[in-house]
């Protein structure tokens, strides 16, 4: 089968699942995985024969594309940040708004000239902590999950992308105290209400880690009230606490951290518009 063909009936197969501007952008993804064509080169090699192995793992990704599964699971890996990151089915998926999150940090950290302790806290993937790590070289970045598969992954991803990135396994809820003064803590912790599950897509909702996306409806700011107690305590002096938030309760959360001391608190909207994420002190 020629790579020509082999689009057509990637583009056949999955239609009606997905909308065509996505099918397309998944071929070209594992094109470029399984082929080592970038898109700009597909174009050029469409008379190019596959192999039986390379058509096999076509057949296969499709396979799974069919069953709603992402296909970052499919290549095991996603871009955030600039940088590749591992991802199985232990972690999330890392978002673009995400990146939102670090660049708010990195660029408020620009002109600092002190090194600075940072804890990452429902690290996952390591995405946050790894591109603090590599965009802020002055800084000692400290990162917790609950999950040891999750910490598993976020430490072999800091092994390739060559930063120091200390992992400690904890659970969040069940923390007394944080071991250590920081000059900032940032969290993107749970926080879909069940209620929302039918905004979800299929995708998200049959594979990725439910621990990290959800939490009940009846205490929807459980991590968020757990976390800036904790934070409180361990901030140093002019120390900063970051969220990614639920887009629907912005003011909530912000009236929440602000009962808890924060006298400083900004919400910032994200790419769509979306309360997505706050910046706390108590300065």
């Amino acid at each position: 089968m020629k790579i020509k063909d082999l689009r057509d009936s990637f583009v056949s197969s999955l239609s009606g699942i997905y909308d065509s501007e996505e099918v397309l952008s998944l071929f070209y993804m594992l094109t470029e995985e399984i082929l080592e064509l970038r898109r700009v080169d597909v174009a050029i090699h469409l008379n190019k024969k596959l192999s039986a192995e390379e058509k096999k793992k076509f057949d296969k990704a499709v396979k799974r594309l069919k069953d709603h599964e992402p296909v970052q699971y499919i290549i095991g890996k996603a871009d955030f940040y600039g940088v590749t990151f591992r991802v199985t089915p232990h972690v999330l998926i890392p978002r673009p708004e995400t990146e939102e999150l670090v660049d708010w940090i990195i660029n408020d950290q620009a002109n600092a000239k002190d090194s600075i302790s940072i804890l990452d806290i429902g690290t996952g993937s390591g995405c946050i902590a790894i591109s603090l790590a590599k965009n802020l070289p002055k800084a000692k970045v400290y990162a917790i999950d609950v999950s040891a598969e999750a910490i598993n992954v976020a430490k072999e991803n800091a092994s390739k992308n060559e930063v120091d990135v200390t992992f400690v396994l904890t659970d969040i809820l069940n923390t007394e105290e944080l071991f250590l003064k920081f000059d900032i803590i940032v969290s993107n912790p749970p926080y879909v209400r069940e209620l929302e599950k039918n905004e979800m897509k299929a995708n998200v909702l049959d594979n990725e880690p439910p621990q990290a996306l959800f939490v009940s409806d009846d205490a929807p700011l459980i991590f968020y009230k757990k976390i800036t107690q904790l934070a409180r305590k361990k901030l140093k002096e002019n120390g900063v606490l970051y969220f990614e938030i639920n887009q629907y309760l912005g003011e909530e959360t912000k009236s929440m951290i602000e009962a808890k001391g924060y006298t400083t608190v900004i919400v910032r909207k994200d790419m769509y518009n979306n309360d997505r994420m706050i910046k706390a002190s108590v300065n």
